[in-house]
């Protein structure tokens, strides 16, 4: 990876930046300031998605950069995901075309299933329908294969650049796999020190399948984020507390987000970690003038703990679900 333009190439011949600003939790304001510190910093990725309601910040200030003459569209990542009420071939063109009229955008370069499961919604705006006792509508009927090819009508179509998958296991990528006229070019899944998912890696390596991190410095900003919404408080993997990465952190002068960063980066992984904080998402993207050694690498490979903390199980029913894509190791 050269450095100096810190990028993968996905199986199309695109580039995707190696990192991307994550939108999750984002508020309107919250997500003008963010992107605008991003793109002043560096960030050519921003990562999004219909299901968190912030594309209309979004593209306002991309729309305010492109026609200011700072930025060219052609030098931007956008990606964003269809809701899991979109979740139907039929609904595809619809909820893809709604985002990129929030994003002022012809096309995204890429556009994901956000998760295999499908939710019965009523409208657009009925992203987690439920019924009069309060029980989320779950789609059962929702088929992964015949919503690819809904996806793969958007390459067709211009609107999407490239089309890839979100919390997706290997029995379920291997299904789209098999079936494919255009394979996904990413997966995007939890990852971080405590799980670094080396065996869906692996394969996803061997379909030359790019794979992005979300949450890769333990999310802990969902702590207070579910103290709001009034549900449970998550498991947190408490990654930017452990010692040996502190220990690797002090060695090269860095925080410890960004030595986990960087062994993200140097296992060819795109990350997206999340934050509002002009100093944190400055930080998180000062990870280009180091590397770690062999060593370091490994000492970090160890402290693999298996340790999965997205497991969707806020959302009732869903872990009861055929498609739930966690019952399996990977």
């Amino acid at each position: 990876m050269d450095n100096r333009h810190p990028k993968l190439t996905l199986f199309n011949g695109q580039h995707i930046p190696v990192i991307g600003l994550g939108t999750w939790q984002c508020t309107a304001d919250e997500v003008k300031e963010a992107v605008n510190a991003a793109l002043e910093t560096g960030y050519r990725h921003i990562d999004t998605a219909y299901l968190y309601q912030n594309e209309a910040a979004i593209g306002q200030v991309i729309h305010e950069w492109i026609n200011s003459g700072k930025l060219k569209r052609q030098e931007l990542f956008i990606t964003t995901k269809l809701p899991f009420t979109g979740n139907k071939p039929e609904k595809v063109e619809h909820f893809l075309k709604l985002s990129l009229e929030n994003l002022k955008l012809d096309y995204v370069d890429l556009y994901l299933i956000h998760f295999p499961i499908g939710f019965r919604g009523e409208d657009d705006h009925d992203l987690f329908p439920r019924d009069a006792n309060g029980k989320l509508l779950l789609d059962f009927d929702s088929n992964t294969l015949t919503l690819w090819k809904a996806m793969e009508s958007q390459v067709d179509a211009g609107r999407a650049k490239a089309i890839g998958l979100s919390n997706f296991n290997s029995h379920q990528i291997e299904r789209i796999v098999q079936t494919s006229r255009i394979k996904p070019a990413n997966l995007q899944v939890e990852m971080h020190a405590y799980f670094q998912q080396k065996r869906l890696r692996t394969y996803c390596k061997k379909h030359g399948i790019v794979v992005c991190a979300y949450g890769p410095l333990g999310s802990k900003g969902r702590v207070e984020f579910s103290a709001r919404c009034g549900v449970p408080k998550p498991q947190i993997a408490d990654v930017l507390d452990d010692p040996v990465v502190a220990e690797i952190a002090n060695a090269h002068s860095k925080t410890s987000a960004q030595v986990l960063l960087r062994h993200l980066i140097q296992l060819n992984v795109v990350v997206i970690p999340k934050s509002a904080t002009q100093s944190r998402i400055r930080e998180n993207y000062d990870v280009f003038d180091f590397v770690l050694t062999e060593n370091e690498m490994e000492k970090l490979s160890q402290l693999d703990k298996n340790n999965r903390t997205f497991i969707f199980d806020e959302f009732d029913g869903v872990p009861d679900h055929p498609e739930y894509p966690f019952i399996i190791p990977y």
